[in-house]
């Protein structure tokens, strides 16, 4: 016989339902609600952390999930998320506490050797957090999270084979999603004479990143239509060679003969970083749009002309690592003979005001690729520059594409198209890579951008 379940534990569940479907602020105000009632409720406690940590509010959500612990010391979730909120706020020694207690609860807790797995890979210790992993994996071998951040790990290490074979698992975890389109994926066959749609899967910058390997296929004699991003139509659709380009706001083209994502383009043709097509630039700024900003642009001068991003996407969950406040940049305009202008739109921009640089910075007008479609004038204006100086944003995927000399700033554990050990880049080869050395240290590598900006304005 069941229990009618007691009216605050009804509310709790009530604040859950909302929290799953993403009303985190409706979530919270109940679980605050609940707690007004019964302070020293070690769930209610819980559920609070996890609203304030999935509202990135990591250090609120620890004083939570500390509450909960104090009431209940013995509470493997808690100590779990706790763990996961301090990996965020980047205190890694107390977060590896806290797995660790929360594993000896509970010795099959999945979830804690995964999150103590990606603690040790966001802090740089690959082996570790590899081990974890696998011990995960143990507990619960079908567990596709787990095999693709392998994948991840195996890419950063440029272990291409294992690595794509582990990423695949990336479609099981469920936040992606293929095209609706009754036709196989395509399985690497001979693409001649199939029509193939090649579907954006991620963000803006992984498709102008894996969009060369349309051009790829069209030349093997494939019909291939780019599904991509409604926003970057206009720019891909300057670009030779890459096939018939169609926003994926509307239904899929029909018929086709295959369709696969673009990332698992690069999977199927066993892509490594021996192998990469040699085909840069493979996009183009539009005729006309060179021609108004060549007019519009400062008239040249014998400076060089360099044009600096620092914000990616805030809701990317590594932005806090690889976005850079644009205070940083500062120390770069001391080094004589550069103009500086700033290619960051919308987040981020409202840094430019405090621009506290030696030389002055260049804001983009308000209307800049409003018109034409994204990247649409920010790539004419890029072809008119002599350096591109940016965090690891589309940006650099954008400057790279097109050939642009581009100098890309990375967080100590980079993005895994960047690999390790390498200040060049296999995919773009204008790219040159500067890291950092420990996480969170970009004083370091603005100190190593500068001493080469010195030596390139000097040439």
């Amino acid at each position: 016989m069941s229990h009618p379940m007691h009216p605050l534990e009804q509310q709790l569940s009530h604040g859950w339902r909302l929290h799953q479907q993403r009303q985190l602020a409706e979530a919270e105000h109940i679980y605050r609600h609940v707690l007004s009632q019964v302070p020293h409720s070690p769930n209610a406690w819980c559920y609070l952390g996890i609203a304030l940590h999935d509202q990135r509010q990591y250090a609120a959500a620890t004083q939570a999930y500390r509450q909960a612990l104090q009431y209940q010391p013995q509470f493997p979730v808690a100590l779990n998320n706790l763990g996961n909120s301090l990996r965020y706020l980047g205190a890694v020694e107390e977060a590896d506490r806290c797995f660790q207690q929360a594993i000896e609860l509970k010795p099959d807790y999945v979830n804690a050797y995964k999150n103590r797995g990606t603690l040790h890979v966001w802090s740089g210790n690959l082996q570790l957090g590899h081990d974890y992993y696998q011990q995960a994996l143990r507990l619960n071998p079908h567990d596709a999270e787990l095999h693709r951040n392998l994948g991840v790990i195996y890419l950063l290490q440029g272990r291409f084979d294992e690595g794509w074979r582990e990423y695949r698992w990336r479609w099981q975890v469920g936040d992606l999603q293929r095209p609706s389109v009754d036709a196989p994926v395509w399985d690497g066959s001979d693409p001649r004479g199939k029509t193939l749609l090649l579907a954006a899967e991620q963000g803006l910058g992984d498709t102008l990143h894996f969009v060369r390997l349309a051009a790829w296929l069209t030349a093997r004699g494939a019909r291939v239509i780019v599904y991509c991003q409604a926003p970057l139509v206009g720019l891909l659709q300057q670009a030779p060679g890459l096939g018939m380009i169609y926003p994926n706001s509307l239904p899929v083209p029909q018929p086709v003969d295959f369709h696969c994502s673009l990332l698992d383009v690069a999977d199927r043709l066993g892509l490594r970083a021996d192998n990469l097509p040699p085909q840069v630039p493979y996009l183009a700024a539009a005729p006309q749009l060179l021609s108004y900003w060549a007019a519009a642009l400062p008239a040249r001068t014998e400076r060089l002309r360099v044009g600096i991003a620092w914000q990616g996407n805030p809701d990317h969950q590594a932005d806090a690592f690889r976005s850079i406040p644009l205070a940083e940049f500062e120390t770069l305009a001391e080094v004589e003979g550069v103009e500086w202008l700033s290619l960051q739109q919308g987040f981020g921009s409202e840094q430019v005001v405090k621009w506290r640089g030696a030389r002055p910075l260049t804001a983009l007008e308000a209307n800049v690729d409003q018109s034409s479609g994204a990247f649409m004038d920010t790539a004419a204006i890029v072809q008119q520059l002599d350096l591109v100086i940016t965090s690891d944003t589309a940006i650099a995927h954008l400057a790279g594409a097109l050939g642009v000399p581009t100098w890309i700033a990375l967080n100590y554990v980079p993005d895994w198209r960047w690999m390790l050990d390498r200040d060049d880049s296999p995919w773009y080869p204008t790219v040159r890579l500067f890291r950092q050395s420990r996480m969170g240290d970009w004083g370091g590598v603005f100190a190593q951008i500068k001493s080469a900006l010195q030596e390139r304005s000097d040439a």
